[in-house]
């Protein structure tokens, strides 16, 4: 696992206690009861805070899922890092 997912299943363990962090990577809206539109506010808010990253609302709508997000932020946060950064 590398540190931009390590740091993700942290944002999905904050915001999904319940789960077990070995479930999360296969975690979506649609097979977790308690990613309700209040708890997906909460994980995006602790994604953004976390990375340090603005999600556009208009990419909201289409991250249902620990895959489509980690997809999401490698196509769009680890460009914008400069190359100390992403180090």
């Amino acid at each position: 696992m590398d540190e931009l997912e390590s740091r993700l299943v942290n944002c999905f363990a904050t915001a999904f206690p319940e789960l077990d962090p070995q479930e999360i990577p296969s975690v979506s809206m649609g097979s977790l009861a308690s990613w309700d539109s209040l708890a997906g506010i909460t994980l995006l808010s602790l994604i953004e805070e976390e990375f340090s990253f603005s999600i556009s609302a208009d990419d909201v709508v289409d991250l249902v899922s620990f895959e489509l997000i980690l997809d999401y932020l490698r196509k769009d946060y680890l460009p914008r890092l400069s190359p100390e950064d992403a180090k």
